[in-house]
């Protein structure tokens, strides 16, 4: 039996019968999850999640039989269609994808020939984190936290991007058919990280040496986890400031980027590492709103944005953002939001399949 653990969204709804039924899923580093949603006006109305550890997987088969037989043998349920998605490179027939921090792959073929799962399309877990921007409500404070407001048209290009294990993002392009903003798939992440100063290619040689490779190094190798690893390592490697009471406790941490966020108000290596991470977290966003146009609002997501939100709100965010050679203005006008909301993803993910399931089918 596969362990796991259940959430219920709505436990009035949960009794409500709705025309039909779609299953998305969220699979991650960590967690994999996935949820039943009942289909309201082309809208998900979310009911349930049985959440799984991803390592303690061999496949997704296993999470994906599970929450089937859960959802007919306790509810009767039976989902249409399904979106899955995935973090790791997913091939443009949307059906396989290379997960990039797990040891298996996901396969519709296997889903559809060991499971009762009768259709179902994988794309980029960004590409979730895009469409469950359309559910959430910007006046909810436990959906968005506001770094700057604005006027966003309705047809303005948006952008999500977010520094967890890895660097995500996604182009929010608005979709007529849908009155939706509808995401692009992207590995922008992996693109190179642009150094403005001889410190900061310092930091990149640094970053090359102790990860051990020759290529340019990426967006990603700053902003995530291991990013803010790998510059407070270059900060320790440079002594230039004292060792503190906090640095012993951070040395022998193996996951060291939540104990770097716990004292970056009181030791100053952690204090200085979230200063960088927080101009090159801006930098990152500035020319993703200037590759795009994305006048419409800039998205940011990841457990490390939620969890250190005022970061955004500092001197060093903004004034990185607005740091650009006669675009000044242009970047002034752009709103930015941090995402609060966990569950985005899975609303992402619902949202996707109904509406691919309509446009293959027209039903719903």
């Amino acid at each position: 039996m596969t362990d796991f653990s259940v959430k219920n969204f709505n436990e009035k709804m949960l009794q409500a019968k709705f025309p039909s039924y779609v299953l998305g899923a969220d699979i991650g580093g960590t967690n994999t999850n996935l949820v039943i949603a009942g289909v309201e006006n082309l809208k998900p109305v979310l009911l349930f999640s049985l959440n799984f550890r991803s390592k303690e997987l061999d496949s997704l088969v296993p999470a994906v039989e599970t929450t089937l037989a859960y959802a007919y043998e306790k509810y009767n349920i039976k989902p249409c269609h399904a979106s899955i998605g995935a973090a790791g490179v997913v091939k443009p027939t949307q059906d396989y994808a290379n997960l990039t921090n797990i040891p298996w792959n996901v396969s519709i073929k296997e889903l559809k020939e060991k499971t009762s799962l009768p259709s179902a399309f994988i794309m980029n877990d960004f590409q979730a984190i895009g469409y469950g921007v359309n559910l959430l409500n910007l006046k909810n404070k436990e959906d968005f936290f506001e770094i700057r407001g604005g006027i966003s048209h309705k047809e303005s290009s948006r952008i999500v991007l977010g520094a967890g294990t890895g660097l995500g993002k996604s182009t929010l392009v608005y979709n007529e058919y849908f009155d939706a903003h509808l995401p692009i798939p992207s590995e922008g992440g992996h693109g190179d990280f642009p150094a403005q100063n001889n410190y900061e290619i310092k930091l990149l040689e640094f970053i090359k040496k102790i990860r051990g490779f020759s290529q340019p190094v990426t967006y990603e190798e700053l902003l995530s986890g291991r990013g803010l690893e790998s510059i407070y390592l270059f900060l320790r490697d440079t002594q230039q400031f004292k060792v503190t009471d906090y640095t012993e406790e951070i040395d022998e941490t193996k996951d060291k980027a939540p104990v770097i966020s716990k004292y970056k108000n009181e030791d100053e290596t952690c204090k200085e590492t979230f200063h960088l991470f927080t101009k090159f977290y801006a930098r990152c966003a500035k020319n993703f709103v200037l590759d795009t146009m994305a006048i419409g609002g800039v998205y940011i997501a990841g457990g490390i944005a939620s969890k250190n939100r005022e970061i955004f709100k500092t001197l060093e965010f903004i004034s990185e953002f607005e740091n650009a050679y006669r675009r000044i203005e242009l970047l002034k006008t752009v709103p930015i939001y941090v995402i609060l909301n966990y569950d985005i993803s899975l609303y992402g993910a619902c949202l996707a399949a109904i509406y691919d399931f309509k446009k293959k089918s027209n039903k719903l």
